[in-house]
């Protein structure tokens, strides 16, 4: 009896011991899931760094864009973290594409963009900010460009820690200037330049949110608002797609395409226009074929908005990886060719390799911290169905093109952003006038009027004035940091 005591005795204390191992790894796997971005990330920092090797000896020169090639990296992972939910979010959100499906898709027009249509020819360095004759010798050069480069990788990866949106590009000018001016005094920065990229942030977001909500009002009213909602989609719809098609077909002519073949305006504006005119001739029959069958309600008109929804947004990624990427490892492909030549006062151009990291850094960036960002576009500035996300990516291309012909330098982040928020205010402005219109009474004290009133804010006012508070500092903050890091490296080497 004393031995069956015993080995029962024996068993609890196993199990108790079995169940504290389980929690254990329970807890352990709790706590090492958050550190698997960043564990993934240093794997892909180390391997750029050892490509980087293979294309440079050991010597000075060579160390100096090997740890160039690690901030590249590393400044690529936070452009797919942040950057590239303004394509992506809007879709997401409107339930036309999953995250996993919003990730792979972004993760291959992003690159594709990059490899393909990417890579043109940086005649000044980050858009003319600072001139490069300015600065005193060619190391003074390259560790400037090495301060803008982390500095607006710290930058942004401070905006996506605390889930604001913000422009990459204008990182990348902000460190550009604040090494700039560290290094050869206020004298070297180009404030003609400076001063159109401050019209930007204004500029920006609010020709992409009154395009966008103009888009809204016409669907609103031509669509959605009209007794027979389907015939009304059967008419409109292949004209919105037109639209669409003609507006990415000009974006990617004007501003894709660079590597490729040189357009101007007008030509691109032509070929929008024939590309558009062709698509409105093919979606009409499927638009017709799709309609059959359908309910004459809201939810019904969401489907025929779907996959022109997609597209759009791979054409986004797609546009965005061409651009972008080249303004952000811009800095990167100044070291690499300052490095090689001791020439960093002429054109630019960036080799294939810097390119790869560029486009792999996104796709690992997007896959691993993109989500976050995703999610506060796509869900948390305002509720997004297909027809509203249509909007926003139909406002990002046209915006584009506009500020093109009025030569005025432009966001995609801000446009994208600002586009969201014109559809959430317009929302919020035609949900008021309806209600006006209708007349209606509500019996309630003046208090629960007002608590009514705020319910029907379709905007989060907390994300709109943190993101316009990030756009604001942006230019100015990664100028400080890359001042200070300036500042470190200049001491450090002794220059």
């Amino acid at each position: 009896m004393a031995k069956n005591d015993f080995n029962a005795d024996h068993l609890e204390t196993l199990d108790r011991d079995l169940g504290r191992l389980s929690t254990l790894e329970t807890a352990t796997a709790y706590v090492a899931r958050p550190m698997v971005g960043p564990a993934l990330s240093l794997i892909f920092i180390v391997a750029t760094g050892i490509i980087a090797a293979s294309f440079f000896d050991a010597s000075s020169n060579g160390m100096i864009v090997i740890i160039a090639a690690i901030f590249g990296a590393y400044m690529a992972l936070n452009i797919g973290a942040n950057d590239v939910a303004n394509n992506m979010g809007p879709a997401v959100g409107a339930n036309a594409l999953t995250m996993a499906g919003a990730i792979a898709i972004a993760a291959i027009f992003e690159s594709a963009g990059a490899l393909i249509a990417g890579g043109d020819v940086v005649s000044t360095i980050a858009k003319g900010i600072i001139a490069p004759s300015s600065m005193q010798s060619v190391d003074v050069f390259i560790w400037a460009m090495m301060a803008a480069l982390l500095s607006a990788a710290l930058w942004v990866n401070m905006a996506t820690w605390v889930g604001a949106p913000v422009s990459t590009t204008h990182s990348v000018v902000g460190g550009v200037m604040g090494a700039g001016i560290a290094a050869a005094g206020f004298g070297a920065v180009d404030w003609g330049t400076m001063s159109k990229i401050a019209a930007s942030w204004v500029i920006s977001p609010v020709l992409g949110g009154i395009i966008a909500a103009a888009f809204l009002w016409f669907i609103k009213a031509n669509i959605i608002y009209r007794d027979d909602k389907i015939a009304a989609a059967k008419r409109w719809v292949p004209v919105l797609v037109g639209i669409m098609a003609g507006a990415f077909a000009s974006y990617l002519a004007l501003k894709g395409l660079k590597k490729l073949i040189k357009i101007d305006l007008s030509t691109a504006v032509l070929i929008g226009l024939a590309v558009g005119f062709g698509f409105w001739l093919i979606m009409r029959p499927i638009i017709a074929r799709q309609s059959v069958g359908l309910e004459n309600r809201n939810k019904s008109l969401k489907k025929l908005f779907n996959v022109p929804l997609i597209v759009s947004a791979a054409l986004l990624s797609f546009a965005h990886g061409a651009n972008d990427v080249a303004n952000a490892v811009g800095p990167l492909a100044a070291i690499v060719q300052a490095s090689k030549s001791g020439d960093y006062a002429s054109a630019i151009s960036i080799p294939l390799w810097v390119m790869v990291i560029g486009a792999a850094g996104i796709s690992f960036g997007l896959f691993l911290f993109g989500p976050k960002l995703i999610r506060v576009v796509g869900n948390q500035i305002t509720k997004l169905n297909p027809m509203r996300a249509y909007c926003v990516a139909l406002s990002a291309a046209i915006t584009v093109i506009v500020a093109s012909w009025l030569g005025l330098p432009v966001s995609s982040t801000h446009i994208a952003v600002g586009a969201v928020f014109g559809v959430g205010f317009f929302r919020e402005w035609d949900t008021a006038r309806r209600m006006k219109q209708a007349k209606v009474v509500v019996d309630q004290t003046p208090v629960m009027a007002k608590e009514e009133r705020s319910r029907r804010k379709l905007v989060r006012r907390s994300h709109f004035m943190s993101i316009i508070a990030a756009w604001v500092i942006t230019v100015p903050a990664a100028a400080v940091i890359s001042a200070v890091i300036f500042s470190v490296i200049n001491w450090v080497t002794g220059s």
